[in-house]
């Protein structure tokens, strides 16, 4: 299996975990922003939202460029939409920021799925789904723990940063591994195992 397949999946599992911390950092975030929490709590609705709408319309967008083009502008987005994140004191910045955070994620699970499997053999494409998916499952056992440890020891935009920070691996990986090709397998095989 290519080694950037299971760097993309440190990228879901940065998605992932962006999705879910958010529920254990909100009272923090409420106090920052001088919120309520019920207004906080429209962050995880508004990412919700952003998935749910934007899974399609980001496949569609992205179905005609070149994989890596496109896993380098999802990700690259999301990783931006934390830095900017965690830099603001606007709520309703950091309310736009999950809506185009989710968008970017959705368009990057579905490219990152077809590449991965595009990439290696018949016989390899279940392992290289489980391996990319398995960042969710992940993000799920020790990301949003991870994040919520960040919030309460550093404060909320640590966690914020962190995401950030593990998504630079994988976009280091696309630069250099994701063929150009848009990640189709050449003829006999190379690039599986």
């Amino acid at each position: 299996m290519p080694f950037f397949v299971p760097l993309l999946g440190l990228a879901v599992f940065a998605q992932g975990t962006s999705e879910f911390m958010l529920s254990g950092l909100l009272p923090d975030i409420a106090a920052d922003l001088h919120l309520p929490l019920s207004a906080a709590g429209s962050l995880t609705s508004a990412f919700a939202v952003g998935m749910s709408v934007g899974a399609p319309l980001m496949a569609l967008l992205s179905l005609r460029w070149p994989r890596r083009r496109a896993l380098l502008t999802f990700l690259i987005a999301f990783l931006l939409v934390h830095v900017v994140g965690a830099l603001t004191t606007s709520y309703p910045v950091l309310l736009a920021t999950r809506v185009v955070a989710a968008l970017a994620n959705a368009g990057f699970l579905a490219v990152a799925l077809a590449t991965a499997t595009a990439v290696v053999a018949p016989d390899a494409k279940a392992r290289a789904t489980s391996v990319l998916l398995g960042g969710t499952t992940l993000a799920c056992i020790a990301g949003v723990p991870a994040g919520a440890y960040l919030g309460e020891v550093w404060g909320w935009r640590a966690a914020f940063w962190a995401v950030a920070l593990v998504s630079l691996p994988a976009v280091a990986a696309i630069v250099w591994a994701v063929p150009a090709d848009g990640g189709r397998r050449p003829a006999g095989g190379a690039g599986a195992d």
